[in-house]
């Protein structure tokens, strides 16, 4: 991924900032495919960009999924989240981070 993949993820997300943190969950907990079509136990700790496409290939909440988790976990949580790895989730969370506090603005 470059830069501009980055960049366009977290202005993908900014259409998410109104809603509440438990709404976020609740939906993600419901529908994401992780949490009833595998075993979280089984996943790797450091997955890699392929197993992250992988996971959540077919997700319908990828995007509330990676939003609650940079919300809540912010840059250094383990494992995959939003279809990303931790590397790329880091690099989207300052630029998440920079387009909130400048309320979604590039």
């Amino acid at each position: 991924m470059n830069p501009d993949d980055y960049a366009e993820i977290a202005k993908r997300l900014d259409r998410l900032a109104p809603v509440p943190d438990d709404v976020l969950a609740e939906l993600v907990s419901r529908d994401g495919l992780c949490f009833w079509a595998f075993d979280r136990e089984d996943m790797p700790a450091l997955p890699d960009r392929a197993l992250a496409a992988w996971t959540c290939a077919g997700c319908p909440v990828i995007d509330q999924c990676l939003e609650l988790e940079l919300r809540t976990g912010g840059a250094d949580t383990l494992g995959v989240w939003g279809a990303l790895a931790e590397t790329d989730r880091q690099s989207v969370h300052r630029i998440w981070q920079w387009r909130r506090a400048k309320g979604g603005e590039q």
